[in-house]
């Protein structure tokens, strides 16, 4: 097995010096590979774990199931995964103990693959990425969040734990945007997920690693690309938080995902990536660029022909949301959405209108609810008093 990365060079760096950050199609291994994960395409899986020693694993409607296939000795499997792997990502793997990569099937199927270290040697873990880009529809999330489709500047925030749909929700907002909107459409992403035609916008996706060395190095040069819209793959670090605060700053409009539970724990979180003494002015910064944070999480549903359904979370930067992040209040934000301010969802009033739907049980309902009683009172037409917050 072998990768089909060339070499290149950045822009900045003298000919001749050679660089693995030629091409953009994701590589394909061998054709035993191939098989393998055509194989696991047709189970229905949305992921697929593997591991020395062990029989195969896939998941399929949340939960994992063994493949009966006899596991491959230690030697044997490391061979395999690191095959698929170019020599610079093999540095990484060693240096970091683990490393990210897309993976083509002959134009079929894409994986975001990731290869690690553990405890008695390599594991992977492999996510199938659709090769059609979602609709909300498709998703069925709540039409308050296509609203983050039309906004033209600020920043978007789509948080959740790994596995919880971010990516598919963030895909579905910019291919909206992609059909109806005449705009510049710039991806810094690790690595690329869906892939998008160019239809009234122009998109291009930048994946770290083929495209461009590093984070830094695209988000330094993002502002030179003339964009309207960015996404940036993942907020994982003060840098990368900051130069997502700048594009938004500067009049574009900005997405990208979290990991956290709530809108509280993603403002938090974010926060705490500064030290003390920055964190007042980053603050400032996010009360004048925040629009929206979107939380999610996927929940089994009992419809015909759907797995997962996203049980999902809006806040929307309302002055009083801004007035609360700026005084280090964000505790108080579950409040706040409870209001239903400008259209503002909760995690109660989404599985209600999921279970009304008849997407989901009343059970896994009341399992998914971060407050049952205040979910079982909903589902009972029990609404609670809308009292307006003033966050005192």
């Amino acid at each position: 097995m072998s990768s089909d990365r060339g070499p290149s060079r950045p822009a900045d760096e003298p000919a001749g010096v050679e660089h693995a950050f030629a091409h953009t199609r994701p590589r394909r291994g061998s054709d035993e590979v191939d098989a393998f994960l055509r194989a696991v395409v047709k189970t229905g899986a949305s992921d697929f774990h593997a591991k020395a020693g062990q029989s195969p694993r896939v998941r399929i409607g949340g939960r994992l199931r063994k493949i009966e296939r006899e596991a491959a000795p230690n030697e044997e499997f490391e061979a395999r995964v690191l095959g698929l792997l170019s020599d610079e990502e093999r540095q990484t793997l060693v240096r970091n103990g683990s490393v990210d990569f897309a993976y083509d099937l002959a134009g079929e199927a894409r994986f975001r693959i990731n290869v690690y270290r553990q405890e008695t040697g390599l594991s992977l873990a492999a996510r199938l990425v659709p090769r059609e880009i979602p609709s909300f529809e498709d998703l069925h999330l709540p039409p308050v969040v296509e609203r983050a489709a039309e906004m033209s500047r600020g920043l978007v925030l789509v948080a959740g734990t790994t596995g919880s749909g971010k990516s598919s929700t963030i895909a579905a907002l910019l291919e909206r945007i992609n059909q109806t909107r005449h705009d510049h459409i710039v991806t810094i992403e690790d690595p690329i997920e869906f892939l998008y035609e160019c239809k009234k916008s122009l998109v291009d996706q930048r994946e770290v690693g083929i495209n461009v060395p590093s984070f830094e190095l695209a988000l330094r040069a993002l502002l030179r690309e003339d964009p309207d819209v960015v996404l940036i793959g993942e907020m994982r670090d003060a840098e990368t938080f900051r130069s997502a605060l700048q594009a938004a700053d500067t009049g574009h409009l900005v997405f990208s995902t979290v990991h956290a539970a709530n809108a509280p724990q993603t403002i938090a979180r974010l926060i705490n990536l500064f030290p003390l003494n920055e964190q007042p002015m980053i603050r400032q910064s996010l009360v004048l660029s925040l629009q929206a944070v979107i939380s999610q999480k996927l929940i089994p549903s009992c419809a015909e022909g759907v797995s997962r359904v996203p049980a999902v979370e809006v806040l929307i930067a309302t002055p009083i949301v801004r007035k609360l992040i700026s005084e280090g209040k964000e505790a108080q934000l579950g409040d706040v959405i409870r209001t239903r301010e400008e259209g503002m969802l909760g995690y109660a009033e989404c599985l209600v209108d999921l279970h009304n739907k008849g997407l989901i049980d009343p059970q896994t309902g009341s399992l998914a609810a971060p407050n049952k009683e205040e979910f079982e009172r909903l589902l009972a037409g029990i609404e609670t008093t809308n009292v307006q917050f003033f966050g005192g």
